[in-house]
């Protein structure tokens, strides 16, 4: 009943939820762990490593129960039928202890007084009729699906205790001494057990089951106190889960309603052109915190629409300069101008083209190599740091990488690795533009999080 969901998910590797978005093809998102080099290699051994243990303790534990039923069946079909007191009981060949399951009552007649054998039929009667059986099988079948969990095996011992102890309670109602009960128990604690799945008259632990039988029974008013476990469970319960349902209510009312907070909220819309008035689609608008993200229309519009007061906004094209607004009023038909950062060159670079570059083997390949390939900086993590950094760079013709540099930064240390691992690439598949291969500007925003 405890909400362990946060810390499940926590438990998943990053690298198994990798996001790719593209505003204009090929914009990708790598996310990337402190943690994902280690858990990215282990975790799928460690997964199916835990998964065949668990199969297999599962197959063992069910051979094991055949074979116990098989050799109680084998002992229903070889021992002699015998009635003892007007029951018919099943007589054992050799001295094991005396035992039920569901009808059948297994006995050694020669090992025990008349007087004896009454008790022994009182007691192995109590489970027969109340079917005790049922749940002896029961938490057989449990403990073998939930072997792993040792409150199953818990669970299982107690079920067996509390039916001995409803087998002793009706002997002793019948009117049988119970000091002479308990030493009959005790003279019978050397007998042996060969199976498991029974209703055994001795086995179980001999001193918790004399310890019940000589115990005072609970008054009434003394009965009534454990009633008191029950809005204490409740409220248990409640504590456990009101945080994870504190949360889900306000992560729900927030993808409904606007959050209402004292924070004054602006929007803005506007074009983005270059010196010659030509729009610019496909141009990146980014706030500085990276919250709010998008891209201009093919005809350079573009609209944000409530974003917090003095937010900072990049505006940011591949091979042009950047430009910043601050967010201080709401802004309409605003007008933003791009120039371009390289003088002309006898091989221009594009941003858009009829075949996008590629890396060898596809966009998941590209990823899974990032995902290999990056080292999460000691010093990060040392101080906490975690983000998105931005990558821009150059697949040139022949396929290779150049003119490598950090678009939006966040610490020097995880921009150097995201740096470097772009320049490690291998060689990609070249873009083309009228069938021929060109250099072509390709951004990829990294994300970096602490586990």
């Amino acid at each position: 009943m405890l909400n362990l969901h946060d810390w499940v998910k926590q438990q998943e590797p990053i690298a198994d939820v990798i996001l790719i978005y593209s505003a204009i093809f090929p914009d990708g998102l790598v996310e990337v762990s402190s943690q994902q080099q280690v858990t990215w290699i282990w975790y799928s051994f460690l997964l199916q490593l835990g998964k065949g243990l668990y199969i297999a303790g599962v197959f063992l534990l069910f051979v094991r129960f055949l074979i116990r039923l098989g050799s109680i069946i084998r002992l229903r079909f070889t021992a002699s039928v015998k009635k003892i007191e007007g029951i018919q009981v099943y007589t054992l060949k050799e001295p094991v202890g005396p035992f039920s399951f569901f009808r059948w009552i297994f006995i050694h007649p020669e090992s025990h007084s008349s007087g004896e054998i009454k008790e022994i039929l009182t007691h192995e009667l109590t489970h027969v009729r109340q079917w005790h059986s049922i749940d002896v099988v029961y938490t057989e079948l449990i403990s073998m699906i939930c072997w792993i969990n040792p409150f199953v095996w818990l669970l299982k011992r107690e079920v067996r205790y509390n039916l001995e102890y409803l087998a002793d309670n009706t002997v002793l109602q019948a009117g049988y001494d119970s000091r002479n009960y308990q030493y009959h128990l005790l003279g019978l604690a050397h007998h042996s057990a060969n199976h498991g799945i029974y209703n055994n008259f001795n086995v179980l632990d001999l001193k918790n089951r004399i310890h019940m039988m000589n115990k005072r029974r609970s008054g009434s008013i003394e009965r009534t106190k454990y009633l008191l476990f029950i809005p204490l469970t409740v409220l248990l319960m409640i504590i456990s889960n009101i945080e994870a349902v504190a949360r889900t209510a306000r992560n729900l009312t927030e993808s409904i309603l606007p959050v209402v907070t004292n924070e004054t909220f602006f929007s803005m819309k506007g074009h983005v052109v270059n010196p010659d008035g030509i729009p610019l689609g496909g141009t990146i608008v980014l706030s500085k915190d990276g919250k709010i993200t998008t891209t201009t229309n093919p005809d350079g519009s573009f609209r944000i629409e409530n974003a917090p007061a003095n937010t900072v906004f990049s505006f940011y094209r591949p091979g042009m300069v950047r430009r910043e607004v601050t967010l201080r009023e709401s802004m309409d038909n605003l007008s933003i101008v791009l120039s371009g950062a390289f003088s002309k060159m006898d091989n221009p670079v594009f941003t858009i083209v009829d075949e996008m570059p590629t890396f060898p083997g596809g966009d998941m390949a590209m990823l899974t190599y990032i995902n290999k390939s990056v080292v999460y900086p000691r010093e990060a993590i040392e101080k906490g740091i975690q983000g998105r950094v931005v990558v821009c760079f150059v697949v040139n013709e022949d396929g290779s990488i150049s003119k490598t540099r950090i678009v939006r930064g966040i610490d020097p240390s995880l921009d150097r690795e995201a740096e470097r691992v772009v320049n490690a690439m291998p060689q990609w598949n070249p873009g083309k533009k009228r069938g021929e291969e060109v250099a072509v500007m390709y951004t990829l925003p990294i994300i970096f999080r602490l586990q």
